[in-house]
């Protein structure tokens, strides 16, 4: 209806028209906008083909089969019209030609103070049956990129409770460390060991990939009542799917983004960064990208650092994510593909050794194999000396020890080896740790100035 129109119709009439009008338009700007439907036409593994729709890679999509089954997938890959998805959840269900519905909007998760003290999965959904979250704000999955320059530098040093750590492999808020260990070293109490004691504001632990028990077991007893007050789980075991795998991680670390934009300290804790690899492995092989070093394919290396960077120091005035990362070394191979890729992005690396668990010592930290990349920048040079002097008798004992263990070495041939032979039990001691026992960061420097200190004078 034209204006002149509209002024020769009673005033009552006219109002009610133009009233009809505003509602039928604010119905049409909040309808969804139209979307073509593709179908879907194969299946093999847990790829799935779609044709007949479009779609960004990292875009979302919906799989309904006639039966009513409904599915989420997230787009990996295309090749000519056909566009290749990975689902979210089961597939069972599915039928050939089912719907395939683009969704609007890309992946993004709850994040939000009502995370504390909860269990959730890859998507973020409740897993401790505590009701649903009632989050206030909502972060995209894969984070957004900080400028490099705008970050805050390496400054503080941060109080793990773990002695070997504190004294001869300083970490410093904000800074990404590895945690590299076979299977049954004491990765997993070491790890909670530093999530009881790391003075932070909140942690956030990611179990990725990990068996099912293990997940009720963190939560009982390694975090407890106490720790979980001030804590979140992200979980995605071994038998959920890939993607669910690979949004676990993003999701921890997107949690902890959200803590630390608002200027806490975070501690995040993820087991395992390899078992992130496998999944991206997983499904890079899928949709037929070539294997590049040992089964790992290229995407797995463009991912690892796409996700430990997003970890570290925000803008100043942030707050920051202090990471530790655990990596598998398979057979105790601590130079495999991903055991390499994560050294060349981390800020250090902490080496549990198979050989000093075998021996009785907990945590079993292979002192020579691992370091602290942050550590001279943060230490007073007093502690630098004395972290020094320790690791020099320690390598000394170390290169000798076949040969004293045979008793082919004579007491006087060398006196620095003499040196490091004597200070051998009170080096080993230091070392030593009970899992219950918390030493602070100011009590592990004096104990360490005392250890090394030449006899007569610290005894």
């Amino acid at each position: 209806m034209n204006g002149a129109a509209t002024r020769l119709l009673p005033p009552a009439r006219n109002a009610a028209l133009c009233a009809r009008l505003q509602r039928r338009r604010r119905r049409v700007s909040t309808d969804e906008p139209m979307v073509a439907e593709g179908r879907l036409v194969r299946m093999v593994g847990l790829t799935l083909e779609a044709v007949g729709c479009e779609a960004p890679v990292g875009g979302r999509c919906c799989v309904i089969s006639a039966g009513g089954a409904r599915t989420e997938a997230e787009v990996v890959g295309f090749a000519g019209e056909r566009m290749f998805l990975m689902p979210e959840g089961d597939i069972h269900g599915l039928t050939p030609g089912a719907r395939v519905r683009p969704l609007a909007g890309a992946h993004d998760a709850p994040v939000g103070e009502a995370m504390l003290g909860r269990v959730v999965d890859g998507a973020g959904q409740p897993l401790d049956g505590r009701g649903p979250l009632d989050c206030e704000a909502r972060m995209p999955l894969r984070g957004r990129a900080i400028n490099p320059l705008s970050r805050a530098p390496l400054e503080e040093p941060l109080d793990v409770g773990v002695r070997a750590i504190n004294g001869l492999l300083t970490v410093a808020r904000g800074q990404r460390m590895g945690l590299f260990a076979g299977s049954g070293v004491g990765k997993s109490v070491l790890l909670g060991m530093m999530t009881r004691y790391t003075a932070a504001d909140v942690t956030v632990v990611g179990l990725i990939g990990e068996r099912g028990r293990e997940v009720n077991e963190f939560v009982q007893r390694t975090l407890g009542p106490e720790g979980m007050q001030r804590a979140v789980v992200v979980a995605t075991p071994a038998d959920h799917p890939p993607l669910m795998r690979l949004h676990g991680a993003m999701l921890a670390t997107t949690i902890a983004e959200y803590f630390r934009d608002r200027g806490l300290n975070v501690l995040l804790l993820m087991d395992s960064l390899t078992r992130f690899a496998q999944a991206q492995r997983e499904i890079g092989l899928a949709i037929g990208e070539p294997p590049a070093t040992k089964g790992y394919t290229p995407s797995v290396f463009a991912r690892l650092p796409q996700l430990v960077e997003r970890a570290g120091n925000g803008e100043p005035g942030a707050g920051s994510i202090t990471a530790f990362y655990t990596v598998l070394a398979e057979g105790d191979d601590t130079n495999d593909p991903i055991a390499d890729a994560a050294r060349a992005v981390l800020d250090g690396h902490v080496v549990l050794s198979r050989r000093v668990a075998e021996g009785g010592r907990y945590p079993a930290i292979d002192i020579e194999a691992s370091i602290s990349r942050a550590m001279n920048d943060i230490c007073e040079p007093e502690h630098r000396q004395a972290a020094l002097r320790f690791r020099r008798l320690y390598a000394t004992w170390s290169q000798h020890r076949d040969l004293l263990s045979v008793g082919a070495y004579k007491t006087g041939s060398d006196p620095v080896v003499d040196e490091a032979v004597a200070f051998q039990p009170r080096l080993e001691g230091w070392l030593r740790q009970d899992m219950h026992e918390a030493v602070p960061l100011g009590q592990s420097l004096g104990s360490l100035k005392e250890v090394v200190a030449p006899k007569g004078e610290g005894d």
